[in-house]
């Protein structure tokens, strides 16, 4: 059984993780009318993959015999003055979902809920990953500076992210058998 205080805590994370997708939607709707597919796809990519955070933590709350609480998401910003404003954006928001994931965990050891603490463990190395990702495309974007060039060839290698469901996900392909 979850308990309240780490009920509301998960259903405050489950509601910026679709702030999170929110958000990277509304990106991915700014590079398409910058005729910038390539970036586009990313946060399309990044926003199916906040979609996957959201419904990890749905099912949890479920299954500790908790209840999903879902709140108003605010409107995330729709435009950017440049990509590089946008990544940076990005970055900065991922730092801050770590910092959030990082306050669940330190909760859950504070409780005692192990199996809150062990779940919290794929979103702690998740966020390394998506941190290091963002910071990738912003160091990029800094070197590339205003080369339209270099733009463009970006903009090829991130069109070609694509979405693959995390193993252990419901509907993710089984790992082989070893």
């Amino acid at each position: 059984m979850i308990s309240e205080q780490m009920q509301g805590a998960f259903n405050r994370q489950l509601n910026a993780e679709l702030y999170s997708s929110y958000l990277y939607l509304s990106m991915s709707t700014y590079f398409e009318a910058s005729n910038l597919r390539g970036f586009a796809n990313w946060m399309r990519v990044q926003a199916a993959e906040e979609m996957v955070h959201v419904m990890k933590f749905y099912q949890f709350i479920n299954e500790r015999g908790g209840q999903v609480l879902l709140t108003a998401i605010e409107a995330p910003p729709t435009s950017w003055d440049f990509p590089l404003a946008a990544f940076q954006q990005v970055l900065a928001h991922e730092q801050k979902v770590t910092g959030l994931i990082g306050d669940l965990a330190n909760l859950a050891q504070q409780q005692g809920d192990h199996a809150a603490y062990n779940f919290l463990q794929w979103f702690v190395a998740e966020q390394v990953e998506e941190e290091a990702s963002a910071s990738a495309v912003v160091q990029n974007l800094q070197l590339i500076g205003a080369e339209a060039s270099g733009l463009l060839m970006l903009d090829r290698e991130l069109g070609a992210r694509v979405f693959v469901l995390p193993p252990g996900t419901p509907g993710a392909p089984a790992a082989p058998a070893g």
